[in-house]
């Protein structure tokens, strides 16, 4: 059973996640501003970030660290949900979901720029392959055809892959430096702080009684549960699973996500998505297979938080 858990918390976590696209599709822009979910999601993820201060004693930080975590918190906490939820607010959440598993690619790049890394042909034939599919996907948003997807929307979705990707290359050690409560609890409170500001004021223009009437789980849905829990199911499986084994999983976030938003009519699925998909996941996992490769490499980029 003990050896079970952790991939049960990957299970549910990802299929969290999965839920994510389409719920916010139907809850942005029609009833929540986007900038007001920000402030309402970040704000609901830093009180729980404080619970386990319940039963745990914090963490001391070192006041050098400190910067450091604001830093990933404007990262992390305010430009990625920025990116997200505006970017779902004009395309389609099969786009979105399908965009957001290049993170792997990106993160395996920019290691290769910083000298973590290196490339090898394996790696150059998944990062061209991945990539390629993910500029396809995004470029489809234009298409007449592709009635529910939008081009901005899906440059929104990639440039919040690209933020999480500097966001696990940069701040990799500071990350596994401390408890990950307490780099969730810096992370979220700050991210709170700086987004509040610009979200007060949509959140008191929100017509809570069409969400009462139309929305309400989904709003409910998308404003607790996809960030905290998630993330702290990840960081447990990530002590005894491998990263390889980790980015599996998030195969089917967009699988999920594609049969959700079809089932509920929110989106067609077309025969070009499908084929750019598939070019995608063939990338990632040629790149994920060449770590495999003896001789044994560096840690193989895993997927990002949400």
């Amino acid at each position: 059973m003990n050896r079970l858990k952790p991939h049960l918390a990957l299970l549910v976590c990802n299929v969290l996640w999965a839920m994510d696209y389409p719920f916010y599709n139907i809850v942005l822009p029609h009833y929540v501003h986007p900038m007001a979910m920000v402030s309402a999601s970040l704000v609901a993820t830093a009180l729980f970030s404080l619970v386990p201060l319940l039963w745990q004693k914090a963490e001391k930080v070192e006041r050098a660290d400190i910067r450091k975590l604001i830093g990933a918190a404007l990262l992390i906490g305010v430009l990625r949900k920025v990116f997200i939820m505006y970017g779902l607010s004009m395309t389609s959440p099969i786009d979105g979901s399908i965009i957001d598993t290049i993170v792997p690619l990106l993160v395996l790049a920019l290691s290769v720029l910083l000298g973590m890394d290196r490339f090898t042909r394996l790696k150059i034939t998944g990062l061209v392959l991945g990539m390629a599919g993910a500029v396809a996907v995004v470029l489809a948003g234009a298409s007449s055809s592709h009635a529910h997807s939008h081009l901005w929307g899906n440059v929104m979705i990639f440039l919040c892959a690209c933020v999480t990707s500097v966001y696990m290359v940069w701040f990799k050690r500071l990350i596994a430096k401390y408890r990950i409560t307490t780099v969730l609890r810096w992370l979220y409170c700050a991210a709170a702080v700086m987004a509040l500001p610009f979200g007060i004021g949509p959140i008191v223009h929100t017509d809570f009684a069409a969400i009462a009437r139309h929305a309400l789980f989904p709003t409910l849905f998308v404003l607790t549960v996809p960030t905290y829990v998630p993330n702290l199911m990840l960081n447990y499986a990530l002590k005894t699973v491998q990263p390889t084994v980790s980015s599996i999983y998030t195969y089917l976030q967009p699988v999920l996500a594609i049969a959700i938003s079809v089932g509920m009519g929110l989106d067609k699925l077309h025969a070009d998505t499908v084929i750019f998909a598939l070019v995608i996941f063939v990338g990632v996992g040629l790149v994920l297979r060449s770590y495999t490769v003896k001789p044994r490499q560096a840690d193989p980029p895993a997927a990002g938080p949400h």
